[in-house]
């Protein structure tokens, strides 16, 4: 087996990479961890990590030129875990803040799924163990 211990980063092109950092840091609060003074691409925490390098996703901005994004993307989604005692209440927060919902059964894990789409349209999903 190989030694991997985790995913250190996730990264995503952004159209509109303000718009991408606001929702991570402010809807999932997700913590920037990218010097002030670096503007692209922007380093968000999502976790410590297992080996000394936090688990990350990193939005890059994509030239003004760039065209939008075709179907099917490359990226079908991407799951933050949270932790189960926390799973209603962050359900109730982000319904209150508008966020329309959409919920999935795993496949391999016990768990509890939520879905929501980030302002490129990734589809986010939250995860806890059941």
């Amino acid at each position: 087996m190989g030694a991997v211990q985790g995913i250190s980063e996730i990264v995503l092109w952004a159209h509109d990479q303000p718009a991408m950092v606001r929702f991570y840091r402010d809807v999932l609060g997700l913590k920037v961890i990218s010097p002030p003074e670096r503007k692209n691409p922007i380093f968000l925490q999502a976790g410590p990590g297992q080996a000394g390098i936090p688990q990350m996703i990193v939005v890059v901005q994509l030239p003004e030129a760039e065209p939008p994004f075709a179907e099917p993307r490359t990226l079908h989604h991407l799951a933050l875990e949270v932790a189960p005692e926390d799973f209603d209440a962050e359900k109730a927060r982000l319904e209150g803040l508008g966020y329309q919902l959409r919920s999935g059964q795993h496949p391999v894990i016990p768990s509890r799924t939520m879905y929501l789409d980030d302002p490129e349209g990734n589809e986010v999903e939250l995860i806890c163990r059941a």
